[in-house]
């Protein structure tokens, strides 16, 4: 009985410090700091490393494209963890209840950002959140069957991504156009396609990310040594990472974020579960947690409340009024308009932090 108390009360710091790092990085974004510091340093030995906070406009893969899946993948990790509590306390039902209302509120958070952005109503399904509902659905109703079930059902989606864009365009079916699959299923559902190429069916192949999350979150919770949780992760975390740049470098599947292509989803899911690895050995294994980690961690306890707030209220409100006061006080000083928008986002990335320390602090926590 202690064993199982123990279990359903487990809590995993190392979870909570990449889901607030991962956070972290998308509210700098909606404070304005990636494309700021973009143009800073454009024509400077730093445009490289800005460029990776950046998508890759198609056909590779940079830094910033792993964010969303690593945001899935760590949904998933954290399903077994909250679920096991759920059940604990109540029927199957009311659980069943809990996720089908939690990916309705992320589906509906999803559109309405879009007309949040558009400032109009539209109707537009290229949001994380509504990805995030159709995968949290999917990697929900198969986590009950065996790991090895639920991997092969993830590659038959990888599979069958494969073979609705092959069937479609034989010709193309990875061309940097609209004559793709994903570009045919937006037309019949939105009436319209993306500029930049993002396809609302990206939640069948990514799904994967939410699947294997769940699969790694059920062995952290398992009985097994610390050392015996990690070989898998490290094992198959590195096969799928080089079997996604495998087949991009033998020109079979290119690796496009924009369009979730199989080999795109194989690389970022090996970078997630090597990233989890990561953390887990050097902060629940080791030990060694610094105590600012809790910087980043204190973000991910309100990751859905402060995302929602950021790319709403943030963006469209604070980066604003901050430019108020930046400009006013580091005008005079003879700083360029660049260092000064930079400046101006780290001081609303800052605000956005602080909200986040100061619910965690006083235990206020925004479910969905």
């Amino acid at each position: 009985m202690s064993q199982l108390a123990s279990n359903i009360t487990k809590r995993l710091y190392s979870l909570d410090v990449f889901r607030g790092l991962t956070m972290f990085l998308l509210i700098a974004e909606a404070a304005g700091f990636h494309h700021n510091f973009v143009e800073l340093t454009e024509g400077t030995a730093f445009f490289g490393l800005a460029e990776q906070l950046e998508h890759h406009p198609w056909n590779g893969l940079r830094f910033w494209d792993l964010i969303q899946p690593f945001f899935m993948f760590i949904v998933g990790v954290a399903m077994p963890f909250s679920l096991r509590k759920r059940l604990a306390s109540g029927q199957r039902s009311d659980v069943n209840k809990h996720i089908f209302r939690r990916c309705l509120l992320l589906f509906t958070f999803g559109v309405l950002l879009h007309c949040v952005y558009s400032h109009a109503l539209v109707w537009e399904l290229w949001n994380v959140l509504v990805q995030l509902a159709f995968t949290i659905l999917i990697a929900y109703a198969i986590m009950q069957l065996p790991s090895k079930i639920q991997i092969g059902i993830s590659v038959g989606l990888l599979l069958l991504t494969e073979l609705l864009y092959r069937t479609y365009n034989p010709a193309a079916p990875y061309a940097q156009d609209h004559n793709s699959f994903g570009a045919y299923i937006d037309m019949i559902v939105m009436g319209q396609v993306n500029d930049g190429y993002w396809v609302f069916v990206n939640f069948i192949p990514t799904a994967a990310h939410t699947i294997w999350g769940v699969v790694c979150g059920k062995l952290l919770l398992s009985n097994l040594p610390a050392t015996e949780k990690l070989k898998p992760f490290l094992i198959w975390g590195s096969v799928i990472l080089v079997l996604g740049f495998t087949l991009d470098f033998l020109n079979i599947t290119p690796i496009i974020k924009r369009i979730a292509t199989s080999s795109f989803t194989l690389a970022s899911g090996g970078f997630a579960i090597l990233t989890l690895a990561f953390f887990y050995w050097v902060i629940d294994v080791k030990g060694n947690a610094p105590k600012w980690l809790k910087i980043f961690s204190v973000v991910g306890t309100n990751s859905i409340f402060i995302y929602l707030f950021a790319e709403t209220v943030g963006a469209q409100w604070f980066r604003g009024f901050g430019m108020i006061w930046s400009e006013g006080l580091l005008g005079p000083l003879g700083l360029s308009e660049q260092v000064i928008a930079v400046l101006n986002a780290l001081l609303v990335l800052f605000i956005f932090w602080y909200i986040t320390y100061f619910l965690d602090k006083h235990k206020v926590y925004f479910k969905v």
